[in-house]
């Protein structure tokens, strides 16, 4: 499944992603990513596509030096959705996206109570971002996404890859 995402994607696309984490493998022993599943009382979902990857993703990204992983999701949230957290986030679990390199992990972090404080506007990072029926995600909804997706909302264990 995963090489097919990654077939789909452009060749732009791959050599930018590819490019970056060489940058990353050198610079870092490991990268740490987080992901923040947003869920309205609606049980709708926030998702959102970025101009460089394909497909919808939950808000998130990287961790930066000398940043917890609960710091770099709330900042997450603020830049890609301008969304506030007002109640606590919870850790989902931490996976390895062995998709994206041998040393790639993501925090995975849910939250049900927080305040939109500005309609994002499509940028140079975010093509797209809206909320979403949980039983009527858009097509190129990725695979990690509906996994953890169906984690969440039927409380099943996590599974251990991203």
């Amino acid at each position: 499944m995963q090489h097919e995402q990654e077939a789909a994607r452009s060749l732009p696309q791959r050599v930018l992603t590819r490019l970056l984490h060489l940058y990353f493998r050198m610079t870092r022993a490991m990268t740490l990513g987080v992901r923040v599943v947003v869920i309205r009382e609606e049980r709708e979902v926030l998702l959102l596509r970025h101009t460089y990857v394909d497909g919808w993703h939950f808000p998130g990204g990287g961790v930066e030096v000398g940043q917890t992983m609960l710091e770099a999701a709330v900042r997450e949230l603020m830049e890609e959705a301008a969304i506030d957290a007002a109640g606590p986030l919870s850790l989902h679990g931490i996976f390895f996206n062995r998709g994206m390199s041998r040393r790639d992990h993501v925090a995975v972090f849910t939250l049900r109570d927080f305040t939109v404080t500005a309609i994002k506007r499509p940028d140079r990072e975010i093509a797209e971002i809206g909320f979403f029926p949980l039983d009527a995600l858009p097509a190129g909804t990725t695979a990690a996404t509906r996994r953890r997706l169906h984690e969440i909302s039927t409380g099943a264990p996590p599974t251990a890859d991203w």
